[in-house]
């Protein structure tokens, strides 16, 4: 832990308690499991399937059973029966953002099935994982984003120097590595002193999304220190502005909500409350 952590580290703050509870809470419907070539990968709300299994095409068989939700591919390939699906459903408008990105799709063992859409894997409770990086600069201020105001999630909301999605291309390393150069303009071997400092997980509903979401995912965050000759620069026009603040405007911006759910437990990790 670097010497901000250290001193920041305390009693635990008011707003925490509550934060941790509302990252795991249930579905708010009832669920059925979601199960693909025979493997358990996630859960879906009936009123959803019954309205795309008439829908689906390819020879893919898409049937309720055994108190379970099925998708058989034709041929083996979960990959193509999975996006066949969600290509259905976007037909429907039962899907959220779509990315034309493409996410890992394992069963509960973490054992691979094949790939989905991104804007599908909260409508059927598929895990995911994601990065964040914490960036300090050498004084020991944190740098912070604000997203952007037409994010689809929390926009305007404030925001760790870097988050992203682990796409089905990347290892956590090369999501960091390029989610970083794309959010924040920096690359990745000119920072100091990078660490994997943990993760925290989230299961909760994605109320943020009309799509009958349930989000499971995973979040690995790193801290770095920004050399004080750099500063980021955003070049995927996700971001609003970054600001450098002193870890007591840190705190006070924690206290008031105004950082997304996401970021706020990732620092409350980092700074060891």
């Amino acid at each position: 832990m670097n010497e901000t952590a250290v001193t920041a580290a305390s009693t635990a703050p008011a707003w925490l308690a509550a934060a941790r509870a509302h990252a795991n809470r249930p579905t708010l419907r009832m669920r059925m499991p979601f199960v693909v070539d025979g493997e358990d990968v996630g859960s879906v709300e009936t009123v959803v399937m019954d309205r795309i299994v008439e829908h689906l095409p390819g020879g893919h068989r898409l049937f309720f059973h055994d108190a379970a939700w099925h998708l058989q591919s034709a041929n083996g390939n979960a990959t193509q029966a999975m996006n066949t699906l969600a290509q259905a459903m976007r037909e429907l408008g039962l899907n959220g953002p779509w990315r034309n990105e493409q996410l890992v799709v394992c069963n509960e063992d973490g054992k691979r099935i094949g790939m989905i859409e991104r804007g599908l894997v909260r409508p059927l409770a598929i895990a995911t994982c994601a990065v964040h990086l914490i960036g300090t600069a050498p004084d020991g201020r944190m740098w912070v984003q604000q997203r952007a105001f037409n994010k689809a999630n929390n926009p305007g909301m404030w925001d760790t120097l870097m988050g992203g999605m682990v796409s089905a291309a990347d290892s956590l390393e090369q999501a960091l590595e390029r989610e970083t150069w794309e959010e924040a303009g920096l690359r990745i071997a000119d920072l100091q002193s990078l660490r994997h400092g943990g993760h925290v997980d989230f299961q909760q509903p994605a109320e943020e999304e009309n799509n009958a979401g349930y989000m499971r995912e995973r979040i690995d965050w790193f801290s770095a220190v920004v050399p004080a000759h750099i500063e980021p620069a955003n070049q995927d026009g996700e971001v609003e502005r970054f600001e450098l603040w002193t870890t007591a405007v840190v705190h006070d911006h924690l206290a008031r909500g105004e950082f997304t759910p996401e970021a706020a437990l990732l620092l409350a990790d980092y700074f060891g409350w």
